[in-house]
């Protein structure tokens, strides 16, 4: 066993060094092949491929909950001087994989660099300068992570960073991939090529380019941040060296046990309680996770009718990351339903209906926002009209959340009966009324109701190339969040009134 536990870990490391050096002969072609490139585009392309880098060293220790090798505080026992520690540990920290690879691509970017006319010393200089720093934010990533996060990170708040970034970084992504350079850097790429090359981020690469396009002005101020950004970034290391090998922490009481998963991530109150239940049933229970999966499916399906039926690409194309918006609100419409028995224990526990309300939504918004992360950059990738970029996202949040607050009702006012836990998804048992199916469709047309003027102006804004962005966005958040907000109240008022006839409808149902 222990031998078989060994050779997995092996194995996954071996995979690793080999994914690493993939990825690092990739990056290092693709340097290299920009020689050939404007400087302008070589600026732009090396310059953000730079803040991309230093932000991950800094952030990747934190999402993944490493274990640090070199935490200053493993070195205590053997008398070092802690002047001399931060020294030491930046010498070794040099001496890594992810290291080495830096050092590939910092040549790279060396000839690179020399090529397009920078002087050999600083593109030398620079690149050696930006491998330091990355390796010195890295350490102060993995320390900070020491500091302020558990030693033994869960596997629930690792994903929850991982969605973070989804959301954030994957738009942007897809959006500089679907710009057309045709040889010249767009213009609101050069912008931020210029801004972030004056920031600590991107300061340090964005130097012997400069020098090379003859911007004086641009260089010694891109230099001066380069420099002051080594030495921040030492200070910064030295303290954390320091604070880790002086200062113990005063013992303090806590709440968190290893083992409790979401109950431990989430708030130490009914909300977070409720929340961490229903993310244990929505992430185990088959009947949840189907109705996650067809989400997407049924959002990407309703294109083709659409063009088999004349609609032009342009217009089918915006119509699946709206519906996955509305049928994502509307899953939790029977929610009480699908607890079965287990609902006697927010009955039984005085759990108030806001939070069993607002709690139960949670798990819906953790699937929904990264999948509409992903859809609606893609979609407007896909038609290349990033002007609906707000619109978009305004009718999408006015569906989503409107639905969400209209199910919040729809779940304990009218309940209807489903597949009990461990039966078939698709197994639906028979009813002996049908006032049940009242409820549902209630919601699912009251959210096309409440929404309707987010999607007039939708429309407008397509009509019109954009003049009703800004309106498009702001009503169909408002709309969102009141009906949200309206919809979790009512909802939370009935199910405090009606507490004894939901326990009876789950016991019979």
């Amino acid at each position: 066993m222990l031998g078989a536990l060994r050779g997995g870990r092996a194995l996954r490391t071996v995979l690793g060094l080999v994914a690493v050096v993939i990825v690092t002969v990739a990056v290092c072609i693709a340097v290299l092949s920009l020689a050939d490139a404007p400087l302008a585009v070589a600026r732009a392309v090396i310059v953000l491929g730079g803040t991309a880098v230093l932000l991950g060293f800094l952030i990747g220790p934190i999402l993944t909950g490493a274990v640090d090798q070199l935490d200053p505080r493993r070195f205590t026992v053997f008398g070092v001087d802690e002047r001399h520690m931060p020294w030491i540990l930046a010498v070794a920290s040099l001496v890594s994989v992810p290291s080495f690879a830096l050092l590939a691509v910092g040549a790279c970017i060396v000839v690179l660099a020399v090529q397009l006319g920078a002087p050999w010393i600083a593109a030398v200089l620079v690149s050696l300068l930006g491998v330091v720093a990355s390796a010195l934010v890295a350490r102060i990533g993995m320390s900070l992570s020491a500091l302020l996060l558990p030693e033994r990170r869960s596997r629930e708040l690792t994903a929850l960073f991982a969605l973070a970034v989804v959301v954030v970084a994957f738009p942007v992504a897809v959006f500089l991939a679907s710009l057309e350079w045709d040889g010249a850097v767009p213009g609101a790429v050069a912008v931020a090529t210029t801004i972030v090359g004056f920031t600590p981020f991107a300061a340090i690469p964005a130097f012997p380019f400069a020098v090379a396009a003859g911007d004086v002005a641009g260089a010694w101020v891109s230099g001066i941040v380069a420099v002051v950004t080594v030495v921040a970034v030492w200070l910064t290391w030295s303290w954390v060296v320091r604070r880790l090998l002086t200062t113990t922490e005063r013992p303090a009481a806590s709440r968190e046990r290893t083992g409790l998963g979401w109950f431990a991530v989430l708030p130490s109150n009914a909300f977070g309680a409720v929340a961490a239940r229903s993310l244990v049933y929505w992430l185990r229970d088959r009947r949840y996770i189907v109705n996650i999966i067809v989400v997407p499916i049924a959002g990407i399906l309703t294109v083709f009718p659409l063009l088999v039926a004349g609609v032009p690409l342009y217009i089918a194309a915006l119509v699946p990351a709206p519906v996955m918006a509305l049928f994502f609100g509307w899953l939790p419409h029977n929610d009480v339903a699908y607890d079965s028995t287990a609902l006697w224990t927010h009955v039984a526990s005085g759990v108030r209906g806001l939070p069993d309300r607002l709690g139960r939504l949670v798990p819906v918004a953790l699937v929904a926002i990264p999948v509409l992360a992903i859809a609606i950059p893609l979609t407007l990738a896909v038609i290349e009209s990033w002007y609906l970029l707000l619109p978009m996202i305004g009718l999408s949040a006015s569906l989503f959340l409107s639905a969400l607050g209209l199910s919040s009702i729809s779940s304990v006012v009218s309940p209807y009966a489903v597949s009990r836990p461990g039966d078939s998804p698709f197994q639906q048992p028979q009813r002996s009324a049908s006032r049940g199916s009242f409820g549902p469709a209630a919601a699912f047309i009251g959210s096309l109701i409440v929404s309707a003027p987010t999607l007039w102006l939708f429309v407008m804004t397509i009509i019109t190339d954009g003049v009703y962005n800004p309106m498009t966005f702001w009503v169909g958040v408002g709309t969102g969040v009141v009906i949200l907000a309206l919809g979790a109240f009512v909802g939370g008022r009935i199910y405090d009134r009606g507490g004894a006839r939901l326990m009876e409808f789950v016991e019979t149902a």
